[in-house]
């Protein structure tokens, strides 16, 4: 019998029992514990509200008249052809696909990661490296202070599990495919991914989270991300799914000395969109990369919170994130560089350009500064426009129609993001996608 959770606090408090005797007998104790203490942390807080806020742009009352339940037993019919058309043209990758937050192991192909590499779900490796994921497993996104981690650790059933050891590189990206299918009901679906890189070591990781029907779910996914000193990963983000669906997710970073990430969130699809960005720069000298695209239509609500700690000195970090909106879609950046006290010689900037296409588009931003010591280097700050009426005109005036001129200015806008990708075949799937989007707009004349 699926869990139902009809919206209220009690009913996700109340739920857990009946989800710890169903299908998790085999859980170790300890995870059984984490989850029995992440949902009291839910009970305390509940949904966030208006007055909260960091969430004062983003009402959730939608979410919270919803009915939804987790997905039986078993893994609903999803074809390797259609596994294989969500892939990057000409990327050797190691793939593990998720369906309904649960692992696919006949759609998936880790092959050999290389030796003493570990890419697998997170189901096998709290069998299988116990301790391991014990040590890392929700130490770093805080359940009891934020209502979305403390339902993913109470609720997750799968995700992936990438360990990378020291001096090591992971020659191949890892594309971690989530895919969510229509199942009759709005299912409420929790990806938990756990991602190691030891020290000297270097990796890159895509999420991919993609839906195969215009169906309502809540899906609310959690990524704990640990590197170690001198480690580099690249972390990417997709967010490509049901129109409405409600999406929720956090990536939450923990740094130690002169690592260096690179991260980069795509948001294209869902209803209402919440994308929370914490890295924590915990170690002397390190470098932090936060790019970030947003693109809505229609009522779409693209929610982005970034927080970046600056809690050690000598430490960089760079937010470029920028906001395409049409329709009577509406966005918010909401974004805070925090300097810890002791954390001199900081280097921190925050730059959100948002494009509205339409009159009725609206963009809330509010980037802050808080900071705790007087030797740094830190700035801000915000756009908000219309496309360039003179460059329009300057670029029709050489011979280029309005329809190419306009085309020309939104790539240039968008590919400010993009162009800092590495994986080639990744970025030039998503500057394809972003094109057709763009064609779709302007071929709908004001775009509403």
């Amino acid at each position: 019998m699926a869990i139902i959770f009809d919206g209220t606090r009690e009913s996700y408090v109340e739920g857990l029992s009946e989800f710890l005797g169903s299908g998790q007998e085999d859980t170790p104790g300890w995870v059984a514990d984490l989850r029995r203490e992440a949902i009291s942390g839910f009970g305390e807080l509940g949904f966030p509200t208006l007055s909260d806020e960091e969430w004062r742009f983003t009402n959730l009352e939608a979410l919270r008249r919803g009915s939804f339940s987790i997905a039986e037993d078993g893994i609903s019919d999803v074809s390797k052809k259609t596994v294989n058309s969500y892939g990057f043209s000409g990327l050797d990758c190691l793939r593990l696909v998720f369906v309904n937050g649960r692992f696919a192991s006949s759609l998936s192909d880790a092959g050999d990661a290389g030796e003493g590499i570990v890419v697998k779900a997170l189901s096998e490796a709290i069998r299988e490296d116990g301790d391991l994921v014990k040590g890392h497993l929700a130490k770093y996104a805080d359940y009891e202070k934020d209502a979305f981690i403390s339902l993913n650790t109470s609720y997750f059933e799968d995700g992936v599990f990438v360990y990378v050891p020291d001096r090591t590189v992971l020659e191949k990206p890892v594309h971690v495919l989530h895919v969510s299918t229509d199942e009759g009901r709005p299912l409420f679906i929790n990806p938990r991914n756990l991602i190691i890189i030891g020290q000297s070591s270097d990796a890159k990781v895509i999420e991919h989270y993609v839906s195969l029907s215009q169906s309502v779910y809540f899906s609310n996914v959690v990524t704990e991300v640990v590197c170690g000193e001198d480690a580099n990963l690249e972390h990417y983000r997709l967010e490509f799914e049901s129109r409405k669906a409600f999406n929720f997710s956090t990536l939450r970073v923990n740094q130690q000395k002169n690592s260096n990430i690179t991260s980069h969130s795509i948001l294209y699809g869902g209803a209402i969109v919440r994308n929370n960005v914490h890295p924590v720069l915990a170690g002397e000298g390190c470098n932090s990369d936060i790019y970030g695209l947003f693109m809505s239509e229609g009522r779409q609500h693209m929610d982005n919170f970034m927080r970046v700690e600056h809690a050690s000195p000598h430490c960089d970090s760079r937010q470029f994130y920028n906001g395409v909106l049409d329709g009577r879609s509406k966005g918010v950046f909401h974004g805070r560089i925090l300097v810890h006290e002791g954390a001199e010689k900081t280097d921190a900037k925050q730059t959100n350009r948002n494009l509205l296409l339409s009159d009725t588009a609206q963009i809330d931003t509010k980037p802050q500064l808080e900071i705790y010591n007087d030797d740094v280097k830190c700035t801000h700050g915000a756009t908000i426009g219309q496309m360039d009426e003179e460059a329009l005109f300057y670029l029709c005036s050489r011979g280029v129609s309005m329809r190419k001129a306009k085309i020309i200015m939104l790539r240039a806008f968008t590919n400010e993001t993009l162009e800092h990708m590495s994986i080639d075949s990744v970025k030039e799937t998503l500057e394809n996608t972003v094109m057709k989007w763009f064609e779709q707009r302007l071929g709908n004349g004001d775009g509403s």
